[in-house]
């Protein structure tokens, strides 16, 4: 069985018991992200920042990820979400026990906190600036 394969069994299975909420494809996300009171993300791959992480952080959501590159990137631990160790059930555990019994008022205060944050660190503009600082020194060097 290819990794796919058991990862579509799985969510299968996860929805057919309910733990699990698949609610399909949607070029609306944000609707979607609007809905919830924070983001959960356990990704364990080496994916780069996830842009559904960052727009749940434009949206003013706590954020609840992976310390993976890419992921942790996001999130300043206990600020405006949770990070938890990369395949460690027990870390997830932790870190949604942690924001679940925040109040409501902290969650939307991590929120907020988390609108800061991606406004601060991944608005189009810092990261195109960081673009073309990158090829000017290219080009300095040649």
């Amino acid at each position: 069985m290819t990794l796919q394969q058991y990862l579509k069994k799985s969510c299968k299975g996860w929805v057919d018991e309910g733990i699990v909420n698949y609610l399909g494809v949607s070029d609306e996300v944000e609707k979607e992200i609007s809905k919830a009171d924070c983001m959960v993300l356990p990704s364990f791959y080496r994916e780069g920042v996830p842009k559904s992480l960052l727009e749940a952080g434009a949206m003013g959501k706590p954020i609840v990820t992976t310390d993976n590159v890419g992921c942790r990137e996001t999130v300043d631990d206990g600020v405006n979400g949770y990070l938890y160790e990369l395949r460690s059930t027990p870390s997830l555990v932790n870190a949604l026990e942690k924001i679940i019994n925040h109040t409501h008022e902290e969650r939307i205060a991590m929120g907020i906190n988390s609108r800061k944050k991606i406004e601060a660190e991944f608005d189009e503009k810092i990261v195109i600036n960081k673009y073309l600082d990158a090829i000017n020194e290219l080009i300095k060097e040649k």
